[in-house]
């Protein structure tokens, strides 16, 4: 690898971190949902799924997780993570809401 080659590799190397490093920085400062914001509301959302309300919400079952639903971008062991249906905030891998769906796969 000549000289040149080697800087420019370099400067995508750091230029790449950098992305990372702000990407990681960004989702770290979103906020989590609270269980008493309107939408959280509306939808039953708890950031434990073992607190959900059984007579309101007769067919939640302990295996439905956020950590486990279609809409949730997190990795599965996350304790917390982006979901579609709260834009810009972050749900309880541990939670729920009405709006579960089981991950296909």
């Amino acid at each position: 690898m000549n000289g040149s080659n080697r800087r420019v590799f370099m400067l995508q190397v750091a230029a790449g971190s950098t992305a990372l490093m702000a990407a990681s920085a960004a989702r770290s400062q979103a906020a989590m949902v609270g269980e008493k914001d309107a939408q959280a509301v509306a939808l039953g959302y708890v950031a434990d799924s073992t607190k959900v309300d059984a007579k309101k919400f007769p067919k939640h079952a302990a295996t439905q997780l956020c950590s486990n639903c279609q809409v949730y971008a997190g990795k599965p062991a996350d304790p917390a993570g982006p979901c579609a249906i709260f834009p810009g905030k972050l749900v309880a891998g541990k939670g729920w809401c009405s709006a579960y769906v089981k991950k296909a796969g």
